[in-house]
């Protein structure tokens, strides 16, 4: 098997992100009450909304971007909810993106999960 430099570099990236630009947060897959800790970096995602009349609103989302294996079962799903910095964040679906997430890069290491701020932690 030919060695791949661009996956071993995503590697690479991937590893340096997450040792260097990410925090503990708390994921918790409803209904259990125990959440897992995992390293999760901080993003954005920018959206515009067209509507009938000729307007457009923007917003954004907050998304966290978590490595495949520190999350281990079932892929990220609506409803589930990440604690961080005093926040709670649930996991939503993006427009026509029903799942709630997709990958950051090629080689699929990496979900970057879309979420809203639901408010403030117990």
């Amino acid at each position: 098997m030919a060695d791949n430099m661009l996956k071993r570099g995503s590697d690479w990236l991937e590893r340096m992100r997450t040792a260097h630009m990410s925090s503990p947060v708390k994921y918790r897959r409803p209904p259990a009450t125990e959440a897992v800790i995992v390293n999760a970096t901080f993003g954005k995602t920018n959206i515009e909304i067209a509507e009938e009349g000729g307007t457009t609103i923007e917003s954004h989302v907050w998304d966290f971007l978590i490595l495949a294996e520190e999350l281990s079962g079932p892929e990220p799903e609506p409803g589930d909810v990440i604690a961080a910095d005093g926040r709670l964040y649930e996991v939503m679906a993006l427009g026509n993106d029903i799942k709630g997430w997709r990958w950051s890069d090629p080689f699929r290491q990496t979900y970057r999960i879309h979420t809203k701020d639901i408010g403030a932690t117990a």
